[in-house]
């Protein structure tokens, strides 16, 4: 009887770790229709869209590389929640299109996972909540210290700044910070 007992456990035991593997990437897409609805409603309406009632963040703006068909949901702030759903835009820093740097900040190993694939001289679309679009071109990337990351928020052009954790394949974090650099080069309404 215990010969079987084993084996059931182990299975039990798998299900269960299978099971709560497949919930959080059930619960990882919902959170991106929920966060793709809001942020079309804001567009829609120009009013500030919370992806569910109870949510401390709301969508700001999309983020786009065509070359590379990446897309993500930029959400307001870079508490813990925010960056769980998507890139945050960081607290006081220029909104896109404005004259300063906006600065996003996300995961490497989610939202932000596609910055190894954006090359010098892409094109990096940015759509804000009130339906403006912006195009910047990456112009240089740099791998930094956490604490000198070498952005001036007295800058007085029109910039772009997209930071997450260092190396893109690190299982934990460090202190070091992959920085990709864009300026402002269009707009679109």
């Amino acid at each position: 009887m215990s010969r079987f007992i084993s084996p059931l456990v182990v299975a039990l035991f798998g299900m269960i770790l299978f099971g709560d593997g497949a919930y959080i990437h059930a619960k990882a897409w919902l959170a991106q229709v929920l966060l793709e609805r809001a942020f079309e409603r804001s567009v829609a309406t120009g009013e500030t869209v919370k992806p569910w009632s109870w949510a401390d963040t709301w969508p700001v703006a999309r983020i786009e590389v065509k070359r590379i068909g990446a897309s993500a949901i930029v959400l307001e702030g870079t508490s813990g929640q925010a960056l769980a759903f998507g890139p945050g835009h960081v607290e006081r820093t220029a909104a896109p299109g404005e004259r300063g740097v906006a600065v996003y900040a996300a995961h490497r190993d989610t939202h932000f996972r596609f910055l190894r694939n954006v090359s010098v001289g892409d094109v990096i679309e940015i759509t804000r909540r009130d339906g403006k679009h912006f195009l910047y071109r990456a112009d240089s990337s740099a791998v930094v210290r956490f604490d000198a990351t070498g952005i001036d928020p007295a800058t007085r052009d029109f910039e772009l700044v997209l930071s997450t954790c260092w190396p893109f394949d690190a299982v934990t974090s460090g202190p070091e910070r992959y920085i990709l650099h864009g300026v402002l080069i269009g707009e679109n309404q």
